[in-house]
């Protein structure tokens, strides 16, 4: 079941979001709407799966590596028919299987449980390593952190990668320049982050994390190389105190600031 536009999609989501991290006092809530369009576009555009047959063969997978902004892929799956919406509700709680850190255990549609950073892209690699083994033309999507970066796991992925021609990865980089404590490139600079990547054998394209057409169209290429979509955010994306504030990683939008993020999402002044 997909959503009739990415954009009420990436709206839907944004409000489970803020309620989920709200009720359940959990933070990340910053990262969760960095990567809310991305998802939304995934899910409601591109990727093949059936939700009555959670594990048919040819299905795209996804693997969130950035798996503490988990609450975004539990509210786009829900969203998608994965599961009762009413399930949402339960994030966070205790004997919950919807973690803070996203979880494959008893969560439908979840293909790999992410938290220790830098491991994503190597178990992508491996999937889609696989699928050319056995001649599969599934495709393996994988999203990152920038700050993720930091880790010599990823470096390692992108050679190994390269080197077997996977052409059905794709790999999206949620470039919003802050991570735990600081910007990206106050803490182990990245830049120049595409021509980095493209010396490692992969095909790159720079959008708009944000830009629903420029998404689409990135996700949709065909290369004969591993694809790399470095898409620039903005980190607490639709709510306004949120954007580009280091804080909201750990804070919780209680009180004012729950009523403020909501009115913001849904346009009410």
């Amino acid at each position: 079941m997909k959503s009739a536009t990415t954009e009420e999609l990436a709206k839907k989501i944004r409000i489970h979001a803020v309620n989920m991290v709200n009720k359940g006092g959990s933070s990340h809530i910053g990262s969760i709407l960095s990567i809310v369009d991305i998802l939304a576009v995934l899910y409601g555009d591109v990727m093949n799966y059936k939700v009555e047959n959670l594990k048919w063969k040819d299905r795209d997978r996804f693997i969130l590596s950035k798996g503490h902004a988990g609450v975004g892929v539990y509210a786009v799956l829900a969203e998608c028919g994965f599961f009762d919406i009413r399930d949402l509700d339960k994030h966070y709680q205790n004997g919950s299987v919807f973690s803070g850190h996203v979880s494959h255990k008893g969560v439908p549609g979840v293909e790999f449980s992410t938290g220790s950073l830098g491991h994503g892209l190597p178990v992508s690699s491996g999937i889609a390593l696989a699928a050319k083994i056995n001649n599969q033309e599934y495709k393996t999507y994988v999203l990152l952190s920038d700050g993720e970066l930091n880790e010599g796991s990823n470096w390692e992925s992108l050679l190994f990668s390269s080197h077997h021609g996977l052409n059905k990865l794709i790999a999206i980089i949620d470039r919003n320049r802050l991570q735990s404590m600081k910007p990206t490139e106050e803490t182990l600079s990245l830049e120049p982050l595409v021509n980095k990547l493209e010396a490692f054998g992969w095909h790159v394209v720079e959008v708009d994390g944000h830009d629903h057409g420029e998404l689409n169209s990135a996700l949709l290429l065909n290369t004969d190389k591993p694809l790399m979509i470095v898409a620039n955010t903005v980190k607490g994306k639709g709510v306004s105190f949120m954007e580009n504030k280091i804080e909201w990683h750990y804070k919780t939008p209680k009180g004012k600031y729950f009523k403020q993020a909501i009115q913001d999402i849904i346009g009410k002044t």
